[in-house]
């Protein structure tokens, strides 16, 4: 009785910490992130060119009309942490590192639209839209 007492607690522990790890690491994974990608584009000088290329092109306007009037109190992601949570459910690493090295290379407008479908393919559209809003908060900053 004492030996499945003792395994019990064990397994209660090591389940505390692993979701703890998990928890703290999807935080530590989205800060690093965001740093990784602000740094890469502060120091290319290219921070300001994409927030322009952002704001004049009116597809990618289009795109994000839906997000700035949604009502943020009803979306599903509401930290970075949550979103990169859910982008790591639906996204592998190796997926991730991909659409990095394309990104980062330049793109395509038929690679960015079979990256768009793939998005949208994997994605609710309430997951979508928050992730829609968070980018706009992040390129207001």
């Amino acid at each position: 009785m004492k030996f499945i007492k003792r395994l019990l607690m064990t397994v209660v522990i090591l389940a505390l910490l692993i979701g703890a790890a998990y928890y703290f690491g999807t935080n530590w994974i989205a800060d690093k992130a965001m740093e990784q990608v602000t740094t890469q584009l502060e120091s290319n000088g290219q921070l300001d060119s994409v927030k322009q290329e952002i704001t004049s092109n009116p597809d990618v306007q289009a795109y994000l009309q839906d997000a700035k009037t949604a009502d943020r109190s009803k979306l599903p992601i509401q930290t970075k942490e949550q979103a990169t949570r859910v982008v790591l459910k639906k996204f592998s690493v190796r997926e991730l590192q991909d659409i990095q090295k394309k990104a980062q290379s330049g793109m395509t407008a038929e690679e960015q639209q079979q990256l768009l479908q793939q998005v949208e393919s994997r994605l609710t559209e309430e997951e979508l839209l928050s992730l829609k809003v968070l980018a706009l908060d992040e390129l207001s900053k």
